[in-house]
């Protein structure tokens, strides 16, 4: 462990870890425990389940440690916002792990383009390729298949992703979404009908790409102890995976699982000064997580790939094509991501002693790229093109237009005198607080106008009524 950091407690223990890394042996079995003790440490580390973010980081950070947590932030917008509020009223550091701002081809593009050496940017693509037997360990067979134990794809796998869009566009902010995307293929319509119910004992093992025996069995036989083969069994050796693929659920046919999160998204951001950016994760690739990204700008475009050792820029103005060597300063062998793992822990820790300009990002970014998360997923599910309010905040504008009486409406009942109770006004994002086209919206004022103008007599005559009523009774 690094000389500069101590580990006064952890959540569980776990006797190789604690031999191997000198950690002192004192644990809580929850993390409800820790929180009760006086502080003990200065910042804690919380990598719970994705569902299980928010007390914990509410619980520690009142209790003033600084707190690193693994991404997502949370699974609802709701307990997002509350963490930051929380955060900055006990006034803790809170860093979340969007590690990939800390690699090296990351910073790169984002200098580059606020350089303007390729002019405005009009659009980024992003492809985040997951890899067809990643998704099948981690998202049909792992913790995160069903959104009920943990969250949507989109948030769980790519609020990365999400985040990158929004730091390399900032200080452009986005102001629409849409997004679709499906589960595809990993359902039991598409078990072949020879197929048993674990790969071990399948007569069709062979000739499946998503066969258990292939990614952890012969994956260890060819050297692999690490991800994922550690995943399925605390003893990585060849009985103990063996015993896991027939009686966990990694060993059982992906096409048996009861996953439901979607295989396949794209989500269409559109920004404030018209720029655009689009983002597909996929899960039937070759690549396993090495994100593809063109950036297009007016005087000139970047090409990466995950992998490359070098940055394709292309300047329009020359015709010329510069290769940028990426240059990785990290420890690579110390953590994952290209050593920006290691690079992020070390980071956080600077910060603490040092400041946190250091941070990469901080709470009130990492809110609003969720939120775009959240905004995206809205889309898909209800196939609509989402509002993102100046705040960062979204909005369907079809959502409650029909509770609503609209103020062309309102204004033309109370220039011909009518007297009327409206439930509400038109919601504030239309006309006046949105973005939107406003020929159209004349058009439908206009349109009232004619409808209300046959409507009046009608008005008028069961106002009468209701007078007279009221005299005779």
């Amino acid at each position: 462990m690094p000389p500069h950091m101590s580990y006064p407690g952890c959540r569980e223990q776990r006797k190789q870890v604690l031999g191997l890394c000198n950690l002192v042996s004192k644990s809580d079995e929850d993390w409800r425990e820790a929180a009760k003790k006086d502080k003990f440490a200065d910042f804690v580390i919380i990598t719970t389940t994705d569902q299980q973010h928010k007390d914990p980081v509410v619980a520690f950070a009142r209790k003033g440690y600084d707190i690193l947590l693994e991404k997502p932030m949370a699974v609802t917008p709701e307990d997002c916002k509350e963490i930051v509020d929380v955060c900055k009223a006990s006034n803790v550091t809170m860093a979340v792990c969007h590690v990939l701002r800390y690699t090296p081809w990351v910073t790169m593009i984002k200098d580059v383009i606020d350089s303007g050496r390729i002019g405005d940017v009009v659009n980024i693509r992003l492809t985040e390729p997951v890899g067809f037997w990643h998704f099948a360990h981690s998202f049909v067979r792992g913790n995160w298949c069903k959104e009920g134990k943990s969250t949507f794809a989109l948030m769980s796998k790519s609020c990365h992703d999400v985040d990158l869009i929004a730091y390399w566009m900032n200080p452009r902010k986005c102001v629409s979404v849409s997004s679709f995307g499906k589960l595809s293929h990993f359902t039991k319509s598409n078990k072949p009908a020879q197929a048993s119910s674990r790969c071990l004992d399948c007569p069709v093992e062979q000739e499946c790409p998503y066969s258990a025996r292939k990614i952890y069995i012969d994956a260890y036989k060819s050297g692999n102890t690490g991800w994922p083969v550690k995943v399925i069994t605390d003893i990585v050796d060849l009985e103990n995976i063996t015993k896991a693929l027939r009686t966990g659920p990694y060993g059982k046919c992906v096409y048996d699982m009861d996953n439901d999160v979607v295989s396949h998204q794209v989500v269409n951001f559109q920004f404030d000064d018209g720029a655009t950016a689009n983002f597909s994760m996929v899960a039937f690739t070759k690549n396993i997580c090495a994100r593809e990204v063109k950036v297009y700008g007016t005087k000139g475009e970047i090409t990466y790939e995950g992998g490359w050792d070098r940055m394709h820029i292309c300047d329009f103005r020359t015709g010329n094509t510069e290769y940028w060597p990426i240059e990785n300063k990290y420890p690579t062998e110390m953590a994952g991501h290209g050593g920006a793992d290691f690079q992020l822990m070390k980071t956080f820790i600077e910060a603490l002693k040092n400041g946190t300009a250091q941070l990469a990002t901080n709470p009130e970014a990492t809110l609003r790229s969720h939120l775009l998360v959240f905004a995206a997923e809205k889309a898909r599910l209800e196939n609509k093109v989402v509002t993102i309010n100046a705040d960062g905040d979204f909005v369907v504008q079809q959502d409650e237009a029909t509770a609503h009486t609209s103020r062309a409406t309102q204004q033309f009942l109370i220039d011909q005198g009518v007297d009327f109770v409206a439930k509400d006004g038109w919601p504030p994002q239309s006309p006046d607080s949105n973005p939107m086209d406003y020929a159209m919206w004349d058009s439908l004022a206009e349109s009232e106008k004619v409808y209300m103008g046959q409507l009046i007599p009608f008005i008028e005559n069961k106002r009468n009524k209701a007078k007279d009523i009221l005299k005779t009774g």
